[in-house]
């Protein structure tokens, strides 16, 4: 094996490593994006509590159907 072709695998390794790196920063700030927005529309979502809902809804399910 030549000492050139020895660099380059280096070089070549060395950047594969980079890239990854860079890619897998970039996919947890998407992480982190995407689960923000989640939290934000969960939070959008209007409270069941103050729907005056009869006492009784809910309590059974219709397996018969």
């Amino acid at each position: 094996m030549d000492v050139s072709s020895i660099a380059k695998l280096s070089t070549s390794i060395a950047e594969t490593g980079q890239r990854q790196e860079v890619n897998l920063a970039v996919l947890k700030k998407a992480q982190q994006i995407q689960a923000s927005t989640a939290t934000q529309l969960l939070d959008a979502l209007p409270s069941v509590q103050g729907a005056n809902l009869p006492p009784h809804l809910g309590n059974k399910i219709n397996t018969t159907a």
